[in-house]
This record gives structure tokens, sequence and C-alpha cells, in this order.
């Protein structure tokens, strides 16, 4: 195969499925300005046209990652280890992780509002992420997860009280970009989360905790945008 036919079957690829296949590209992806995330399902060429950068270019930055390590391959779980994973890793991460930074930016804006006004933008900011996310969660577990667990579990048609799993699908869908604008809304306001020159030690730690916030919720959101949704139409439909 010529590289220019390589070239094309690349660009023609979504994003999600590139990092679906390696999640290590999704670094890639980010060093290019690229969003992985809720912008998983526009082709590689598109998405390099947006960021204003050459398909070849990402195509060889990805090629030259190293041979992945074992279990690594998250999206080739079953759906019912698929769904474990993402609520023991992610869903419990953000639950654990949220008092604790809420608790960071409460102290800074008491001590460096101040001096630091922006502060107080950065905690209402991450506090509607919280709130949002936690709603959306509950919804995740309590109604769409178990449907698509049962569908899996049944091997056969169940009971849908949504008419087809990809009305709450897109549901999440919506809820997910509205996240990833909050996201976005936090990066700006911080600078890429970089504390200013004289920022304390709680300054610092805090928003390295939302920077690690930033990046697991990039993966969450990735999981089940462009793994476990997917495989759940599929499923459904092979049913039909």
């Amino acid at each position: 195969m010529s590289d220019t036919a390589t070239n094309e079957s690349f660009a023609a690829r979504t994003v999600g499925e590139v990092v679906a296949e390696d999640w290590r590209a999704a670094a890639v992806f980010e060093q290019f300005g690229i969003d992985f995330c809720c912008g998983g399902r526009r082709s590689v060429a598109d998405a390099c046209r947006g960021a204003g950068v050459e398909v070849a270019e990402v195509e060889r930055a990805i090629e030259t990652l190293p041979a992945p390590e074992p279990g690594d391959h998250v999206s080739e779980l079953p759906i019912d280890r698929l769904i474990d994973h993402i609520l023991l890793t992610h869903h419990a991460y953000v639950r654990s992780s949220l008092p604790r930074i809420v608790g960071y930016l409460g102290k800074l804006v008491e001590v460096h509002g101040s001096r630091h006004p922006e502060l107080l933008r950065i905690a209402a900011v991450f506090d509607e992420l919280g709130n949002e996310l936690l709603q959306h969660m509950r919804k995740e577990e309590h109604v769409l997860f178990p449907y698509i667990q049962e569908l899996a579990d049944e091997g056969r048609p169940v009971a849908c009280p949504f008419g087809t799993v990809q009305n709450p699908i897109r549901m999440m869908e919506r809820e997910h970009e509205f996240a990833g604008g909050l996201l976005h809304q936090l990066r700006t306001l911080t600078g890429g989360y970089t504390p200013p020159p004289d920022g304390c030690t709680t300054y610092r730690v805090s928003f390295e905790e939302m920077a690690e916030f930033d990046r697991d919720l990039h993966r969450h959101i990735h999981l089940e945008n462009n793994v476990l949704f997917p495989k759940a139409v599929e499923l459904e439909a092979s049913y039909n």
C-alpha cells in the first residue's frame, strides 16, 4: 500500500476510533490541539484542518509511539467489564476528588481572592462542573448503564423504556459536551492550570489536582462516547 493510500485511510478515520485503538494517541492529539473527547466523532482530516496541522505530521507522531504494554486496551473489554471499569475508575475518582478540590478552591478564594479575583470565577465554574457531573453520573448508573448491562447479559432484545438506547445516549453526549465546555473555561481561567508566581503550596496543589481532574474526565468521556456507547448501539441493533 502506498504512503498516500495509508495517509488517506488514516485521515478518514475518526479521532475517537484512533484513540479507542490505542489510548496513548490521545496525548498526541492533545499535543496538536485536537479534542479527542467530545470531538471524537470528527474525522482526523476535519480535526487537523480545525487545528491547522497536517494529517501526515499527526500520523507520523502516532506511528512513533512504542508498542503498547499488555492491558493498555481498555476499549477491548467486554461491555460488563468496561462498565465496571468506568464506574470503579472514573465515577469513583470524580466522587473522591470533587470535595477535595472544592475545599482547596474555597481556601484560595478566602486567602487570595482579593489579589486574584479570577479565583471566584474558577471556583464557581468548578462547582458547576461538579454538580453537573454528579447528576449526570446518577443517570448513567441508575438508567443507562443498567439497560446496556441487561442487553449484554440477556443476549436478546429487552424491554426498553426509552424506545432505543440511542435516545439516552444522545442526552448523555449533550451533557458531555456541556462538561467539556466548562473544562475549557477552567483551562482558560487558569492559564492551563498554571499557578501565579505568588501562589502558595495550596495554590499549586489545587491547580495540579484540577489538571489531573481534566485529564481523567477526558479519558472518562472518551470511553463512554467512543467505546461504550457505540458498542451498546451495535448490540441493540444486532437484535433487530
